[in-house]
């Protein structure tokens, strides 16, 4: 199966779910966008390291990890994900040492936050984009970018997966009603919302 490299967009605030993030992808090669919900503290972790010149007093979780690899020469080389289930995206960091590469199972919030400190590429298969892709309206460069220094530095909550429970509401509606509710969150930018309905409309296909 072919790959498709991704770009980070930005990261917005959930408007439906307390402590979570959307976190925005976007394929490289076409508009199409990836929304996947996140936790606060892999937000925070993603968007320090978007924003190079803001150091934490002291090192996160994956800057930690990048430390660690560094001092035994251990190269996360891409991020690839690659399955998509019931809403929840799976993925891999491709690692290597010494000339060995090994393949590591990981969240995709964690997958992403390290592929931005190792310069890694992300990838995604075709398939995943065909299935959970939603093609976004041009309006510029309007998206909500995630402000790191707005997160609480302390004090976070227990990260939440990146998986929503599917609402009673979206069960018992048409996929015609669901399409233009896509069509409305995309417009509103509220990404977490659309990840949820684009998942239940994936279910029924």
């Amino acid at each position: 199966m072919s790959l498709a490299r991704l770009s980070i967009k930005g990261i917005s605030y959930s408007q439906t779910q307390n402590g979570a993030y959307a976190l925005l992808l976007s394929d490289m090669d076409s508009n199409r966008q990836l929304p996947i919900v996140i936790g606060a503290f892999e937000a925070q972790s993603i968007a320090i390291a978007l924003e190079k010149e803001i150091k934490p007093p002291r090192p996160l979780t994956h800057d930690l990890f990048k430390t660690f690899s560094d001092r035994f020469k251990i190269t996360v080389k891409q991020v690839i994900i690659h399955k998509l289930v019931d809403g929840i995206f799976y993925s891999s960091l491709v690692c290597e040492r010494d000339g060995i590469e090994e393949t590591i199972d990981a969240r995709t919030s964690d997958a992403i936050a390290l592929a931005l400190r190792f310069d890694a590429p992300i990838f995604t298969y075709k398939n995943i984009l065909d299935k959970a892709g939603i093609y976004l309206k041009d309006k510029g460069e309007s998206t909500d970018i995630y402000d790191s220094r707005n997160i609480e530095a302390t004090e976070q909550k227990e990260s939440t997966e990146e998986t929503t429970t599917f609402k009673s509401e979206f069960s018992q509606m048409t996929t015609k009603k669901l399409n233009e509710l896509l069509d409305k969150a995309v417009t509103d930018e509220d990404y977490e919302r659309a990840a949820k309905i684009r998942d239940e409309i994936s279910k029924r296909s």
